[in-house]
């Protein structure tokens, strides 16, 4: 994996495209549970709920000291449905 930081790179960016493409990925494996979140952002989302790859890209535009390819790992790592359980 690349060590790159979302921060490095303004919105639209190589950068932040591979962010976006790597969490795309996730939300089509369903191995992972990446439903959409409530927000009250109401103006962008009228149906009160937030895609999962807009809500992790906004989260880490707001926290551009992260590294953005740790933090998608530990998400992989939260968001793993366990499916010995089921």
């Amino acid at each position: 994996m690349q060590n790159i930081k979302i921060a490095a790179y303004a919105l639209g960016s190589e950068g932040e495209s591979d962010v976006r493409k790597e969490l795309h990925q996730m939300t089509l494996n369903s191995a992972y549970n990446t439903a959409p979140s409530y927000t009250p952002i109401s103006a962008k989302y009228p149906d009160g709920l937030i895609p999962f790859v807009d809500r992790h890209i906004r989260y880490l535009n707001a926290n551009p000291k992260l590294d953005a390819w740790m933090y998608i790992a530990n998400l992989r790592l939260m968001t793993r449905i366990n499916r010995s359980s089921i």
